[in-house]
């Protein structure tokens, strides 16, 4: 983005959602990725008894993911089943739609433009030119760096990906748009576009950061995420919107939302959608409260998801 270098983004939350030292950063994510969240103490709660098929993603790298974005004592092991499964074979960038948390006057997608991320393990870069397609998408995409600065739900994933994916260029989406039919056309023009690159070679991943029930009980936050999986893992942004919000009005003791980061959740399965992907699998899930001193009574739901890539055409297989 020619002329318009924003530099690094200085760490906002060093010290308070992890730690600010390298060595003890460094030595809780690799202790994080090499034992990552395996159990799924949730299964999906599907309506007519639909089979949500088989709790792990395939062999295959996945085309998306969706990471919570808690403190990493607490949500590290389910971000890192997300994040290692990009270990073996790293894409050539991740696109990050995180959830906004901070910037109230926020109305549109903020893209990070040029530069790097910094975390105490090392710096993680920005891929500028795919960075500039998305910006030039037009409204409500928005080279908006500021909006950034304080938000720690993209932040956090920087570790895992420094450490899985070292040198993999990231591009930052900070997402408050609603997920009602303008996020969801959002999300499908953003897809079209990150398909045309994959089609072009370019291997592309979208995370959608976002954590579950906030402030309920552990028994009532694992039932808030069985509630949400199907539609997530449908991929079908618009039903998963719906019935978040539908929760939100429940009457389940001490519910604020299903989902922190509906969102960046919804725009990204319209994306998903757009590039062909339809399925997802539930690789972890957990509470706050399954942390030592966790409080059972007042939790926040973690869950980790990986999409499937579409099915490539059989002679595209065949030639490989």
């Amino acid at each position: 983005m020619g002329g318009h270098d924003t530099a690094v983004r200085q760490p906002a939350h060093a010290g308070t959602f992890y730690p600010a030292s390298p060595e003890a950063l460094g030595r809780l994510v690799d202790a994080q990725l090499a034992d990552p969240q395996r159990a799924t103490p949730v299964e999906p709660l599907r309506q007519g008894g639909h089979d949500p098929g088989p709790a792990t993603a395939t062999s295959r790298r996945p085309a998306g993911l969706v990471v919570p974005h808690a403190g990493l004592v607490y949500s590290g092991r389910v971000a890192a089943a997300a994040w290692g499964t990009l270990r073996e074979n790293p894409p050539d960038v991740i696109v990050i739609a995180g959830t906004n948390h901070y910037e109230a006057g926020l109305s549109g997608i903020a893209v990070w433009p040029d530069g790097a991320w910094q975390t105490p393990i090392g710096d993680v870069p920005v891929d500028a030119d795919l960075a500039a397609s998305i910006a030039a998408l037009g409204e409500p995409f928005l080279a908006l760096p500021d909006a950034h600065r304080r938000e720690h739900s993209i932040e956090v994933q920087l570790p895992f990906i420094a450490r899985a994916c070292p040198g993999t260029p990231i591009v930052p989406l900070l997402v408050s748009f609603g997920w009602a039919r303008a996020g969801i056309e959002a999300g499908t023009v953003l897809g079209r576009l990150l398909a045309a690159r994959r089609a072009e070679g370019l291997d592309v991943v979208l995370a959608a950061s976002t954590d579950f029930a906030h402030y309920p009980s552990a028994t009532d936050a694992e039932a808030v995420t069985r509630t949400l999986l199907p539609p997530l893992l449908d991929v079908d942004g618009d039903a998963l919107g719906r019935l978040e919000d539908a929760l939100r009005q429940s009457d389940i003791q001490g519910l604020a939302c299903g989902m922190c980061g509906i969102e960046p959740a919804v725009f990204a399965l319209a994306a998903l959608r757009a590039m062909g992907v339809d399925r997802g699998a539930l690789l972890a899930a957990a509470t706050s409260a399954d942390v030592p001193g966790g409080d059972p009574w007042r939790t926040v739901g973690y869950a980790a998801v990986a999409f499937d890539p579409p099915e490539e055409p059989a002679g595209n297989r065949a030639d490989r």
